[in-house]
């Protein structure tokens, strides 16, 4: 996301004045770790700002009323109790820094006693809530003397604004030459003397700058020609002119935005018009990188869940191909006693001839006992083995069923839309009981009584087809929302989404068939494939298995057809209902 720069935030300042002071402070609660949301009343409205310090994407703008919060953090606390009765009566931006005062007075013509500084600078972004006195009472981030030898700031210090920036303050007055010299100082690329020269120089307007004048910003300085400087120095009067006018409005540039040049087509004339296209453009942006970052749990809690399983798996066969003699020691056993010296002693090794497989078998014994002795140990074995065999056939089977689940969850987490939250969290919920314990699941089965949203389209007929795009939602298409007549769809033994073709509510056509085919080849792990064998089962013809969580079935035997991936995937838009 573009980081909110001086230009940004003069506009955002310009805006909050007019429709924010004065007003009353109201609530203050904190959603996340860097950052505070305040509510202020005016005579008109209720609004609310963020003030959000976090090094990646520190900013100060309106928003829309958040959901409410409980009693909040220690910080929120400490700004409702400072900020209690008080009234916003002054909001101001350093000249050309990233910092806003915020001051807070019992009325607006009282003495300040409280204020609020938010430093947007980076990595070192901070807000800082101060007495009377320009003491800290409260920060967002205490700043240790190892984390800062020029300034350190803890609670109780004073406050010391920030090192002043270097280079010169833009000035609309400067004519062309004494503008073309303080670049041409040092030989370097027009981009970089930009930024290094003046003040409230941001990659993203020095970019703009460039952009606007038609320059690539790694062409030194001193190539560029008289008319380039003339295009460039234009560009440059007419942000400051916009900037000194306050004609400061949003548009969308790229991935990120600009706030000056030329009038946007949906630019708005409402109040906070700018607040709330920034509000906007974070927001969305933020839902990205955090359904990115779930996305990315989600793929490592797999890929690690997949790998424990797949030992566990390993372990049950080696344990259950080790049990695998208990047949062997059970005929020995039984051509022992059919010996006529069963009684006797002293062989240290037998060949005994099997009537039934015509093989010899070679049993070692001990000199020391009896046959018959020996033969009761061997089926003490062979007892022991059964058992073994017994336990680890339904471990060996619950083991298949749980891979199974995950390598059905990574096929949809493949499949997924990047920025579909609702996905995401509905896949997290399936990997909790692989995750958490039994209390923990209880409070996941406590939270997961929302309806499911498959994904709904429909037949080239009319007729109704769901996709499930988690366990949850598979469950709840094949046995919740199963009506008899439906068809159940899904690709032959590969992880992948469940398909119902709702064949209660219509007549279903072949194609109808074939494309929910096509359907379940594609949400499936095969979709690389050019064709897909896809089973076909009545929904009535389903079973869970017992002892698994939702989205495992079985089923009697099914029709099988030849899905496309590819098919489906062009098909996808024209099935939306």
């Amino acid at each position: 996301m573009q980081p909110q720069d001086t230009t940004t935030l003069r506009g955002v300042v310009h805006e909050l004045n007019a429709e924010l002071v004065p007003s009353r402070f109201e609530k203050a609660q904190q959603a996340e770790s860097g950052g505070v949301q305040l509510a202020f009343r005016t005579l008109k409205q209720r609004l609310w700002l963020t003030l959000n310090w976090q090094a990646d994407c520190p900013r100060f703008h309106a928003i829309e009323p958040p959901p409410r919060l409980g009693e909040g953090s220690t910080l929120a606390q400490q700004l409702q109790h400072g900020l209690k009765g008080l009234a916003l009566v002054r909001l101001e931006q350093l000249p050309w820094e990233r910092v806003v005062h915020l001051g807070f007075a019992p009325r607006p013509d009282a003495p300040e006693q409280r204020q609020l500084v938010l430093e947007l600078m980076g990595r070192h972004s901070n807000l800082f809530l101060l007495d009377e006195r320009q003491q800290v009472i409260s920060s967002g981030r205490q700043v240790r003397e190892h984390q800062s030898r020029l300034r350190p700031i803890s609670t109780g210090d004073s406050y010391s604004a920030p090192p002043p920036l270097q280079g010169a303050e833009p000035q609309v007055q400067e004519s062309l030459e004494r503008w073309r010299q303080r670049l041409l100082l040092l030989p370097e690329s027009i981009g970089r003397a930009l930024m290094g020269s003046y003040r409230g120089i941001s990659p993203a307007l020095r970019d703009q700058l460039l952009q606007t004048a038609g320059l690539d910003r790694h062409t030194p300085a001193a190539d560029l020609s008289s008319a380039q400087w003339q295009q460039l120095f234009d560009s440059w009067q007419q942000w400051l002119s916009q900037l000194d006018s306050q004609a400061l409005q949003f548009a969308s540039s790229g991935s990120g935005y600009r706030c000056w040049g030329e009038p946007s087509p949906c630019q708005s004339n409402t109040p906070l018009a700018l607040n709330l296209s920034l509000a906007r453009y974070y927001g969305q942006g933020l839902r990205q990188a955090q359904c990115q970052q779930q996305r990315q749990r989600l793929e490592q809690h797999l890929q690690q869940l997949v790998q424990r399983e797949q030992r566990e798996l390993q372990r049950q066969e080696l344990l259950l191909a080790r049990s695998g003699d208990e047949h062997l020691l059970q005929r020995q056993a039984d051509l022992l006693l059919c010996r006529s010296d069963v009684s006797s002693s002293g062989h240290h090794q037998l060949e005994l001839q099997d009537p039934e497989s015509n093989q010899t078998l070679v049993v070692r014994l001990n000199p020391q006992q009896t046959l018959v002795s020996q033969a009761q140990k061997l089926y003490q074995r062979a007892r022991k083995l059964r058992r073994s065999v017994a336990a680890i056939e339904p471990r060996l089977r619950r083991h298949q069923q749980r891979l199974e689940l995950l390598e059905a969850s990574q096929v949809q987490l493949q499949l997924a839309d990047p920025g579909d939250a609702d996905v995401l969290e509905a896949l997290a919920d399936d990997l909790e009981p692989f995750l958490k314990t039994k209390a923990s699941q209880s409070k996941s089965s406590r939270r997961q009584q929302g309806t499911p949203s498959p994904l709904m389209l429909q037949s080239p007929s009319g007729m109704p087809l769901l996709v499930g795009r988690n366990h949850r939602q598979n469950d709840w298409i094949s046995f919740r929302q199963a009506r008899r007549g439906d068809l159940w769809f899904h690709a032959q033994e590969q992880p992948g989404s469940h398909v119902v073709l709702k064949g209660s509510e219509g007549e279903i056509s072949d194609a109808d068939l074939q494309t929910a085919a096509d359907l379940a080849a594609h949400f499936s792990r095969s979709r690389g494939n050019k064709k897909v064998p896809v089973v076909m089962v009545p929904t009535e013809q389903l079973q869970r298995i017992p002892g698994m969580g939702p989205g495992l079935v079985r089923h009697g035997n099914g029709r099988v057809l030849w899905g496309e991936p590819d098919r489906a995937l062009g098909l996808l838009p024209t099935l939306q209902p």
